[in-house]
């Protein structure tokens, strides 16, 4: 234990900072485990926890300043560029070299949260974001203050090379220091952040995430060792997204009926196709409100979903679909189809 500990559990109390001060706590309680001296730390962590018995260490990580994130095998199909920069930073990860601060930045629902996710899940890292709302603090200089105990606890960490610690949306408290309407406060939390990036051993990793990259504060990109650009979809990449986003929630729907071929004409109505946050959300929605007794019903759905009407038969006709397509997104049968096109 240093000095700085008990300095920080003194001004804490002081404070009346009851976050700050069970941190610190927590932390002390690591580091007197790490020196040999568990039932010291198991002491601490009993008061902590207002109980007279105490569990002996998982691997479980926890404060009030991160919470854990549930991994899971869900496909996420990226294009072939972005694709190359999160194989980059999985074997930069794994070859020790140096590079741990990565900085992921792109419109929302391109996929950066979710690349986090599956870069921890193929490392078996576990995955640690920042709880923000435990940061930031209306009253002056607190949230800077908060934010220098959440990289104590980060020095502190018991077993660095088995977590990844998120910062998801980091530019909630690292914004344009120049550009801010409170110069100070900004200056002070950004310069808060600058000092804890800088201090940051090799052995942690820290994935950030922004979707106001233009408004971020430059020398805070500096700190990071890669920025990645989450914007590099063209509109094949984003069919292809489409395509695996479907294939991967038919076995979810038991009911719906997989015609690919329609799914893509359909698709190709579009002007401009989302993001995948986007189009995975118009799809799904469109499968669980659709009808479990019709096998295609979902995809009707999905077209009116995607034009905000109903179908017309003579508008399908004119985007390309076949009388067999317009009877599935209609509920029309042939014989009347071709009739009525023909009228």
């Amino acid at each position: 234990m240093r000095k700085r500990n008990i300095l920080n559990l003194i001004k804490y109390h002081s404070e009346n900072n009851e976050a700050g001060f069970r941190n610190e706590a927590y932390i002390i309680a690591r580091l007197f485990d790490q020196s040999g001296d568990s039932q010291l730390a198991e002491y601490i962590m009993a008061l902590l926890s207002g109980v007279n018995t105490f569990l002996p260490q998982s691997s479980e990580y926890e404060s009030s300043f991160f919470c854990k994130i549930n991994l899971d095998a869900t496909p996420l199909p990226l294009p072939v560029l972005i694709k190359n920069d999160v194989l980059g930073v999985i074997n930069s990860i794994n070859y020790n070299g140096g590079m741990n601060k990565f900085l992921f930045e792109g419109d929302p629902g391109t996929g950066k949260t979710e690349t986090a996710k599956q870069i921890a899940r193929i490392l078996k890292r576990d995955l640690y974001a920042v709880n923000f709302d435990s940061i930031i603090d209306s009253k002056l200089g607190q949230t800077s203050k908060n934010i220098a105990s959440l990289f104590q606890e980060v020095y502190a960490l018991p077993n660095p090379d088995q977590v990844i610690i998120l910062f998801d949306e980091i530019d909630a408290i690292a914004m344009d220091r120049v550009n801010s309407n409170d110069l100070r406060e900004m200056g002070r939390v950004t310069s808060s952040v600058l000092k804890g990036l800088d201090r940051l051993s090799d052995s942690v990793v820290l994935v950030a995430t922004t979707n106001l990259y233009n408004r971020f504060d430059k020398a805070l990109t500096r700190r990071f060792d890669a920025v990645i650009n989450f914007n590099r979809y063209s509109r094949e990449d984003l069919m292809e997204v489409a395509e695996s986003i479907v294939n991967s929630l038919l076995p979810k729907f038991k009911f719906a009926g997989r015609n690919i071929n329609l799914f893509r004409k359909i698709m190709a109505t579009m002007n401009d196709i989302p993001y995948p946050g986007e189009l995975k959300n118009i799809i799904k929605r469109a499968m669980a409100f659709s009808d479990s007794s019709s096998e295609f019903d979902y995809l009707k759905k999905l077209y009116e979903a995607i034009h905000q009407t109903s179908s017309d038969l003579k508008k399908l006709q004119q985007e390309g679909f076949s009388v067999r397509d317009i009877e599935i997104l209609t509920g029309v049968s042939k014989s009347q189809v071709s009739r009525e096109l023909k009228e």
